[in-house]
């Protein structure tokens, strides 16, 4: 056996315990902060840090949508601010 270690890369996006993250889309940011009638900075936040972010590779200033499975309401959508970090 070698001196040297594999490190696999794995995709926090692919376990089973991490619900759907993907990124909005521009125009999706623009409905999703009309519709609740708010600046963006008043989401929660997830940072930049976050390994689904670096995974998803979104910037400060993105929203991010996450779609849970839940047994009483089927499925529960929240949404995260990416902040430096």
């Amino acid at each position: 056996m070698s001196g040297k270690s594999v490190k696999k890369k794995i995709n926090v996006l692919e376990h089973e315990l991490v619900p759907k993250h993907e990124a909005l889309k521009p125009e999706e940011v623009v409905e999703l902060l009309k519709n609740l009638g708010i600046r963006p900075e008043q989401l929660p936040w997830i940072r930049v840090s976050d390994p689904v972010s670096r995974e998803l590779g979104v910037k400060p200033g993105d929203i991010v949508r996450i779609v849970r499975k839940s047994p009483t309401a089927g499925e529960s959508v929240a949404y995260r601010f990416v902040v430096s970090g």
